[in-house]
């Protein structure tokens, strides 16, 4: 059965709880804010004025997304692929959603407001690290703070590393090569070349 109303959702699922309801906040709380701080990774969620959605993977040092106040959030911009989905998103429909993680952590912390994209010189240096500057901020206006509890991260067991696979990479080369049609030794030689020139990358351009 097609579940296509909010009735045959809450007869699913029931009422939440309201302790549940009410740990939405409209700004940061201080725990927020000291969460922030300690997380190295979040994912930043846009939509196109189409609806459709793309999400992007931003991570640095703790802290590198920078609380201004309780309703601001300043994240800086790497180098990156270029693609630039989420900031055509932005431009088109400014309205976002942020999900925080704190290695080690079971909870995450979830931040939904609407962003800008903010270029400036002197702010590009005051996030300058590893020797270089920011290349774009995106300013958030927090309209929406709460933290998720951990049961998903429970039962990924995202933590445990006894429960880690070997480590293993993506070979972009490899990829690229299949869907470019080449086989045999050109393929093996498009493939050495990319994942070479991906893994100077890695190590030069962070």
């Amino acid at each position: 059965m097609k579940i296509s109303t909010k009735e045959q959702l809450l007869n699913l699922f029931g009422e939440p709880l309201p302790a549940v309801a009410e740990k939405k906040s409209k700004e940061l709380i201080p725990e927020a804010v000291e969460f922030i701080k300690r997380s190295p990774f979040l994912l930043l969620s846009t939509a196109s004025s189409k609806g459709s959605i793309t999400i992007s993977p931003k991570g640095d040092e703790p802290g590198f997304a920078d609380v201004q106040d309780e309703r601001t959030i300043f994240i800086p911009d790497r180098p990156g692929n270029k693609l630039i989905d989420g900031h055509r998103n932005i431009i088109e429909n400014p309205n976002v959603g942020l999900l925080f993680f704190v290695p080690n952590t079971q909870e995450t912390l979830r931040v939904n407001g609407k962003a800008e994209l903010i270029a400036d010189p002197i702010l590009f240096e005051e996030f300058k690290t590893r020797g270089k500057s920011a290349t774009l901020i995106t300013q958030v206006k927090v309209e929406e703070s709460f933290f998720h509890c951990g049961k998903a991260v429970i039962r990924s067991n995202l933590w445990n590393h006894d429960s880690w696979p070997e480590k293993s990479r993506v070979s972009f080369g490899e990829l690229f090569a299949k869907k470019n049609g080449k086989k045999g030794l050109m393929a093996k030689l498009q493939t050495k070349l990319i994942d070479k020139a991906i893994e100077r990358d890695y190590k030069k351009n962070l």
